[in-house]
């Protein structure tokens, strides 16, 4: 009962919002409405890294209606009209060879429990009809990313593992290289190849994410991992948290020729809200945020572009966008551009479902093909905190990974030609 009173009171308070906002700017009105019929689908929300670092995830002692130490509540929640969230399962680099896939678990955990508090306000989701029925009763659809591939521990099993508990886009790298694939840094030169991009188990993984209908995101990876999984992706790929390279020269931002293959594979470019991505500056405005989507526009088309704030996960935020609550902001904005009605509801969730009823499009017409449990060689995951159970000869475990991989995408092409 009290649940009912207290989402009641936010309705309300939300439309008499949505009467003071009217009456003073056209845009948002008009901004306002069209999110009101298109779910807003954010792609990378911080606030479970904020639970751990802030409450060691001990969600009883946190009230998200009350926490003000954070860029995202419920009331910024409502306030943003936020109709569906990535949440963001992120552990740090240096808990890779160690405990991230415990870390990561406990990540999940906190954002299935956050759900499970606040059934007045979330709605746990997995697939793009969760995201629609959640729309329509006025919930926040609440899906998982893992960010960082150094979470799976090189383990197909526990990729497989993570998406039966609703995790539906891993993120390849994060900020450092893992057995299998090159990251952004090395972009940069601060970091040294080591795979020239995808390793041969690299591979398997995409194919085997592919099988299982999960999400491929390509921010925080290098140039040549971005072509080496466009050239071999049987779904759309994202990028869930950049912007365009050709505004702000920042590795972890899209080059064009990149984003002009998402156009043609299908996938979606989230636009990152952080300063440095923005502006490459410590400061950035509203009007910045808009240039991103202006120009992938431009270079790609409406049909790639998302929303990828990052909120909780950064320190800067351009003036005007400080917190969730202030995305419609970015709506109107684009309004008073000229876009259409059409065009920004492309934007707003539009492409995202697009995109995701292609993926669970393409697990579908892989249902035939068995899950990939070939492992990756031993030498190239062997440290100090790794027993060798499951490895009987190492030298063979090589030759069948690759020959694995040659069969694997022989079946799908096979799987894929019955098909037509």
């Amino acid at each position: 009962m009290l649940s009912k009173v207290i989402s009641a009171l936010y309705l309300a308070l939300w439309v008499s919002s949505c009467a003071v906002m009217s009456a003073e700017d056209p845009y948002m009105t008009r901004a306002l409405k069209l999110m009101s019929e298109t779910p807003l689908i954010d792609g990378h929300n911080d606030l479970p890294w904020q639970l751990l670092k802030k409450f060691n995830n001990e969600l009883n002692k946190v009230d998200l209606y009350k926490l003000e130490t954070t860029q995202t509540n419920i009331p910024k929640i409502k306030e943003g009209r936020l109709g569906a969230q990535f949440w963001s399962a992120y552990v740090p680099c240096d808990t890779q060879y160690k405990d991230a896939v415990r870390q990561t678990l406990e990540q999940i955990d906190v954002i299935h429990r956050m759900c499970q508090k606040y059934p007045e306000i979330f709605m746990f989701a997995t697939s793009r009809q969760d995201i629609v029925a959640a729309f329509r009763m006025n919930k926040t659809a609440s899906l998982i990313g893992v960010e960082g591939g150094h979470s799976i521990d090189s383990s197909l099993g526990t990729l497989r593992t993570m998406y039966l508990l609703g995790v539906r886009y891993l993120t390849l790298t994060h900020s450092c290289n893992t057995p299998w694939a090159d990251n952004w840094l090395v972009d940069t030169g601060s970091e040294p190849s080591q795979h020239n991009g995808l390793s041969p188990f690299g591979k398997q993984l995409i194919l085997e994410m592919n099988r299982l209908g999960m999400l491929i995101d390509l921010a925080h990876v290098t140039v040549t991992v971005m072509n080496q999984v466009l050239n071999m992706s049987k779904a759309p790929v994202i990028f869930s948290h950049s912007s365009a390279y050709g505004i702000c020269p920042h590795k972890r931002n899209v080059p064009d020729e990149v984003l002009q293959r998402v156009n043609e594979t299908g996938g979606i470019v989230m636009v990152n809200f952080y300063n440095d991505y923005v502006k490459c500056d410590k400061t950035a405005s509203i009007s910045d945020v808009a240039d991103h989507f202006d120009y992938i526009k431009k270079v790609a088309g409406v049909g790639i572009i998302g929303f990828g704030g990052d909120y909780d996960g950064v320190n800067r935020l351009p003036e005007g966008l400080e917190d969730v609550s202030k995305v419609p902001k970015v709506v109107a904005e684009l309004l008073r551009r000229g876009w259409t009605d059409e065009e920004v509801k492309a934007a707003l969730g539009n492409n995202l479902l697009r995109v995701l009823e292609e993926v669970e499009g393409v697990r579908d017409s892989l249902k035939g093909v068995s899950p990939d449990d070939v492992l990756i060689p031993y030498d190239e995951v062997k440290n100090s905190c790794r027993m060798s159970y499951g490895y009987r000869n190492t030298g063979a475990v090589h030759s069948i990974s690759a020959l694995a991989l040659l069969l694997t995408l022989a079946l799908q092409a096979l799987i894929a030609l019955t098909a037509l």
